[in-house]
């Protein structure tokens, strides 16, 4: 299956510096995550990003930016989508924790859905940023995003969406350090402690 990692967000929480270029116990989270998601689909991944260095952030892999550009998360998993047929993997590259034992059950269990996602115990209680998504969420995308509905949801009750219960997302670790995203200094050092842990 291909996939796609989403190097989106602004970098203001880091002095400027793209956060998926900082560091946890010694690796950076955009080579963590990389190395998660081609274990898990056994291609190299796409990196949806929008910065001008990108291409010098990972020589190996293939950078598009935007097709819709000032669209969130929402319109970087539209660019993933749409910029070859059939299915794709997501990711964000600032989860450091990704299992790849996890995103591989997730892509052998997705076939009967438009949308597969693992439960979280976040607000929303699925990550929409490590799902597996189909051709079937382009139509609907687009029109959350023609409709200004930027939240990575919007579009969830458009589409057969289909979810790995949390029970069986804690077989590969705990939800909360899984799914951890990187977002500010403070979560960095949260990750070293979890990692020192």
């Amino acid at each position: 299956m291909r996939s796609a990692i989403l190097a989106g967000g602004g970098a203001s929480r880091f002095g400027g510096r793209p956060k998926g270029l900082e560091t946890v116990g010694g690796r950076r989270l955009l080579d963590r995550v990389v190395d998660a998601v081609e274990r898990a689909t056994g291609n190299v991944p796409l990196l949806v990003a929008n910065d001008p260095e990108a291409k010098a952030w990972h020589p190996g892999l293939t950078v598009v930016t935007d097709v819709m550009p000032n669209c969130g998360c929402l319109g970087g998993i539209y660019t993933a989508l749409t910029h070859e047929p059939g299915p794709v993997f997501i990711a964000a590259w600032d989860m450091p924790f990704l299992s790849p034992q996890l995103l591989a059950a997730l892509i052998s269990e997705a076939a009967a859905f438009d949308l597969y996602l693992p439960e979280s115990l976040g607000p929303r209680e699925v990550e929409p940023l490590c799902g597996v998504y189909g051709p079937g969420c382009a139509s609907p995308i687009l029109m959350s995003l023609g409709s200004r509905q930027f939240e990575a949801t919007a579009f969830h009750s458009a589409v057969r969406l289909g979810t790995m219960p949390i029970r069986n997302v804690r077989r590969f670790g705990d939800p909360s350090r899984l799914f951890l995203n990187v977002n500010s200094p403070d979560d960095l050092k949260r990750a070293e402690r979890l990692l020192g842990a």
